[in-house]
């Protein structure tokens, strides 16, 4: 799959550290995920699976934020919970930073483990397990 130009929009953006950590980040979800639709969503680069948030990364002040929706159901080391649903994030400073084998364990989790955040309106705010 061809990378949205949106996304290397974004990345042009950053500063050449940034670019450089988002380039590495961007490359191994599309060898991980090669059938996940991405498209910049609410302003971050992301991927979807049926619909479905899986990954997407954004430039906070401290650090490039990894996130991966369901990643607090993986049971796999390296990630800390984010807000109030079932996230879990990490962040890089520099490339050097980034653990490929763990990404690549990460990845392959979020294919299998997916919470249901497509239908979280109709649904009421709840967030469901999707069966996979």
């Amino acid at each position: 799959m061809t990378r949205p130009a949106e996304i290397d929009d974004y990345h042009r953006k950053l500063s050449p550290s940034d670019q450089e950590i988002c380039a590495v980040l961007a490359t191994q979800i599309e060898l991980a995920l090669p059938e996940a639709a991405s498209k910049v969503w609410h302003a971050h680069p992301v991927w979807f699976l049926d619909g479905n948030p899986i990954v997407g990364y954004h430039r906070l002040k401290d650090a490039v934020r990894l996130m991966f929706w369901s990643a607090q159901s993986f049971g796999l080391p390296g990630l800390t919970a984010s807000g109030t649903f079932q996230a879990a994030e990490v962040r890089y400073d520099d490339v050097s930073e980034i653990d490929t084998e763990a990404l690549a364990a990460w990845l392959a989790a979020g294919r299998d483990i997916q919470w249901d955040y497509e239908h979280i309106r109709t649904n009421r705010g709840l967030v469901k397990r999707t069966a996979f």
